[in-house]
């Protein structure tokens, strides 16, 4: 039994949507299918989520709508009409869509959650009627029926843990079931999203629920790349990869899915497979806890991020300072500042951030704030920075892998600003200035993969 879930350009257009019915009915073992709502068709298209924002700023600002209307509707009726979808989508689609208009309500904290659901909501009953007019037994199902119960944080929704039980009752189901992804209710009945990418995390909450066999997610690329492709040409593709790897290389810059979307998955230990909608046969990413008989490189891929800035904060003994860090953290956490790294020497420690959490009146808060409560001899910010993840559960058995790296970027004149490696060894992390980032990932990935 498999979940599968299909992102934004698989639904695109009625093209691609014959191409997700074969690949749904060419497997007796795909009875549950997440949709996203319908992606960008060409380069120059717009998602149906960005027109969904776009309606939904016209309402708040009382713009007129009807253009806006049309305009998504149409990328519903497109496909309907292809398939020679008998109701009348159109109109139907036209009303719910109206109906958010007349039901919104500025002060609810909820309103934005209705109208960015609506373009999963919508298409999930589109991909229904399509499969039903194809002779397939399929229907679709709101993720309130389906038991997918969500913390009250709007455009940030947290699954409940009593989710689960009530997914799991559906696992018997005739119907192939098709859902909506990215959203879920709270257990008092508000529909809320989890954050933008979040059909990955239905298809995962979906998956462990049902405590299936396979979760496969289906997008646009064969699967995931041991590097960019817009750093390197034609880079490997990894066949096998561990939950961890996953994790590790998704937080360090890899955008196939979203960052967390795989966590309900992995803690059910359900082995997740990237594949391409349009290259179906393609053997794809195999994602698992732990691999046996298998050959797998010692570093899997090579991930970056820009974005980043860097704190020094640098005073004499300081490791003999007994709450000293202690304190930095309380002063990141009473700021609601999240870190990423802290290295740390005997006189020093840097504090790596994301350059978004800080504004100039946060950032100048920030530096009062540790020049008068930790009173170094030393203070610096440099902005502008990026970070680089080396990644591979095999690192641990492969000696000199850090001394490799260091000098495959020495060699390319690469500045490292910080380095840090887990007691674990399965990633090293760099940050360098942000305009070196493309020559450093090619630095190491061509001394891991030749």
């Amino acid at each position: 039994m498999k979940v599968i879930k299909f992102g934004g350009s698989s639904v695109a257009s009625a093209e691609q949507l014959k191409k997700v019915l074969s690949i749904v009915t060419g497997d007796s073992g795909r009875r549950f299918v997440v949709v996203s709502a319908p992606g960008k068709r060409t380069n120059k298209d717009k998602k149906v989520t960005d027109l969904l924002i776009q309606f939904y700023n016209a309402v708040v600002y009382k713009h007129d709508t009807d253009e806006l209307i049309r305009e998504i509707v149409a990328r519903y009726t497109e496909i309907a009409a292809e398939f020679q979808v008998d109701d009348d989508i159109e109109n139907t689609f036209s009303a719910e869509l109206r109906q958010l208009q007349e039901n919104f309500d500025e002060a609810d904290p909820y309103a934005l959650d209705s109208f960015l659901a609506s373009g999963e909501n919508l298409n999930a009953q589109l991909v229904a009627a399509c499969f039903q007019k194809n002779g397939v037994r399929a229907r679709y199902i709101n993720p309130k029926e389906l038991g997918i119960t969500v913390s009250n944080e709007p455009q940030n929704a947290r699954i409940l843990e009593e989710s689960y039980e009530k997914i799991y009752q559906w696992r018997e189901s005739e119907d192939i079931l098709i859902i909506p992804g990215f959203f879920g209710y709270t257990t008092d009945g508000h529909l809320c999203t989890f954050s933008r990418g979040g059909s990955d995390i239905t298809g995962s909450i979906v998956a462990a629920g049902l405590k299936v066999d396979l979760y496969e997610n289906f997008t646009d690329v064969d699967g995931i790349f041991a590097a960019s492709p817009k750093y390197i040409h034609d880079p490997e593709l990894i066949e096998y990869a561990t939950y961890r790897e996953i994790r590790e290389l998704t937080y360090a810059g890899f955008t196939v899915f979203h960052d967390e979307a795989l966590m309900p998955a992995f803690k059910a230990q359900i082995p997740v497979i990237i594949k391409n909608t349009n290259n179906p046969e393609c053997q794809g990413t195999l994602i698992k806890k732990s691999f046996e008989n298998v050959s797998r490189n010692e570093v899997v891929g090579v991930a970056s991020d820009g974005g980043f800035c860097g704190i020094t904060v640098g005073k004499y003994l300081l490791n003999r300072e007994v709450g000293i860090v202690r304190r930095i953290l309380q002063i990141l956490e009473d700021l609601n500042i999240c870190f990423e790294h802290m290295p740390s020497g005997i006189d020093d420690i840097s504090i790596i951030l994301r350059e978004r959490q800080l504004t100039r009146d946060i950032e100048a808060e920030l530096m009062k704030q540790i020049e008068e409560k930790i009173q170094p001899d030393q203070l610096s910010i440099e902005h502008g920075l990026s970070v680089v993840a080396l990644v591979g559960e095999g690192m641990r058995e492969r000696p000199g892998t850090t001394s490799d790296s260091t000098a495959a970027l020495a060699r390319k004149n690469v500045n490292l600003r910080m380095i840090s490696q887990g007691a674990d060894e399965r990633s090293i992390i760099f940050a360098i200035r942000s305009e070196q980032e493309r020559l450093a990932v090619r630095s190491l990935y061509y001394t891991f993969f030749d």
